[in-house]
């Protein structure tokens, strides 16, 4: 199994931890059957490889007063993807930035209070030096939120039928 592969174990513990990220080690030694031990081990070796990064919780923007999501694809300058990509991080409302293919070069999520802090926002996203066009789509709803769980779900659904197998 490749060093990147999580194991069912791996996969049964990010699961629990994914639905209740306040639980201490021993609670879940406890529920996953396992020792202290292994489950501080696992903890220690996702954080170590980067798939684990952190427990934050999970905000609702809406009740926190952005309820307008929209995305943007940027077209910028070549060789000045480091330099917007920073100057993007600045903004308050920009959630994520990733770079892409086709047509634009940088697909950018933002948040803002009502339609005219949106255009504030594309503003200062179009005032960035090295952005030369943008194109901004408003979210209207969210029918299937950022998720990992399907992915742990198979992982670990899928090691342990190979396990049963044998």
């Amino acid at each position: 199994m490749p060093d990147t592969a999580l194991d069912a174990l791996d996969a049964r513990l990010l699961l629990l931890l994914t639905d209740a990220p306040r639980l201490g080690v021993l609670e879940c030694a406890r529920r996953l059957g396992v020792a202290r031990g292994t489950v501080q081990a696992r903890l220690d070796r996702l954080t170590g490889r980067g798939i684990l990064n952190g427990f934050p919780p999970d905000l609702d923007l809406d009740a926190m007063g952005y309820g307008l999501t929209a995305f943007a694809v940027l077209e910028i300058a070549q060789g000045r993807r480091g330099e917007v990509s920073g100057a993007l991080a600045a903004i308050d409302e920009v959630c994520e930035v990733h770079a892409t293919t086709g047509q634009g070069d940088l697909f950018v999520r933002m948040v803002a209070r009502s339609n005219d802090d949106l255009q504030r926002v594309i503003d200062e996203v179009v005032g960035v030096p090295g952005v030369r066009r943008t194109s901004t789509s408003i979210a209207l709803s969210t029918p299937v939120p950022p998720r990992v769980r399907p992915l742990l779900e198979r992982t670990a659904g899928q090691q342990d039928q190979e396990t049963n197998s044998r």
